[in-house]
């Protein structure tokens, strides 16, 4: 896979004392710019090269947050994770350089405290794959305690129609509340809060142009709407915290249990199949 060189760009942008103080009221903020329009075209070209990949329906490659694990159909909700382990320029953007010092900001902590990965999400053209209202760490070790926020950049302007982010301001003050994977199908690994119409109340969507971000706590409920235009809709998410820690006090995601179990399933017939057929 090739790319072009990374564009020279210079660009710096950060927050204050009053954005510090919303996103800790609401947890969520949002940022009007992170990016040069130079580095945001190299960015889609180089999203689109991977998002161009075969689905391996797997962790490991592209898959589908709303199918069956392992599916390998083309994905109506898309996702790679890590794509900066592909392509290692990514950590030298701009935009990674301000995403990484507005999170500092916000955890409290010195940059180098802050470790930090990506993911991608791709909505094709009229694609009717919503992503559920969910809080992010209810996919994460449930042994652990967190101090961990995402930022959301879209690479076009992230509209109502294509699928901006929506929060409801204050549920990162909440514990992770119960979840279960989409459609009540464990084989699936996206996942949507239980009973979604009774704890929104209030969502607030957040339209922001091509290269601007929305910030949210990894206890935030959000969502994004189907993408009813006739473009793609990208986004890149930056995820920063520091080191993790086990907890004092344990705690269950059962729904995580439920997933691992069909998750196993399928990676032992897939391993079965590639056997018979003298595989590796």
């Amino acid at each position: 896979m090739q790319f072009r060189p990374l564009p020279a760009a210079s660009f710096e942008t950060d927050i204050g004392e009053n954005e510090i103080t919303f996103y800790s009221e609401n947890g969520y903020l949002s940022v009007p710019r992170v990016t040069t329009d130079e580095e945001l075209a190299w960015l889609r070209e180089v999203y689109d090269q991977l998002l161009a990949m075969a689905p391996t329906g797997y962790l490991d490659g592209i898959f589908d947050l709303s199918r069956p694990y392992g599916t390998t159909d083309v994905p109506k909700l898309g996702q790679l994770l890590l794509p900066e382990r592909l392509v290692p320029q990514i950590r030298q953007t701009v935009f990674w350089r301000n995403a990484h010092r507005i999170a500092s900001r916000l955890l409290g902590v010195t940059p180098t405290k802050v470790e930090s990965w990506g993911h991608l999400i791709f909505k094709g053209a009229d694609s009717p794959a919503e992503t559920p209202w969910h809080q992010d760490e209810a996919y994460w070790d449930p042994t652990q305690e967190y101090s961990e926020l995402s930022i959301w950049i879209p690479l076009q302007a992230a509209t109502l129609e294509n699928g901006c982010m929506q929060f409801v301001p204050g549920t990162h003050r909440q514990e992770v509340l119960p979840h279960h994977p989409i459609g009540n199908d464990p084989r699936i690994i996206g996942l949507e809060v239980d009973d979604p119409e009774r704890l929104t109340a209030g969502a607030v969507a957040c339209p922001i142009p091509a290269g601007g971000a929305t910030v949210h706590h990894s206890r935030m409920l959000h969502y994004t709407s189907p993408n009813r235009s006739d473009g793609p809709r990208r986004a890149y998410i930056l995820t920063f915290g520091t080191p993790r820690r086990q907890r004092a006090v344990p705690r269950r995601f059962y729904w995580q249990e439920q997933q691992q179990t069909k998750w196993q399933e399928r990676h032992e017939a897939a391993k079965a199949v590639r056997e018979k057929s003298g595989g590796m």
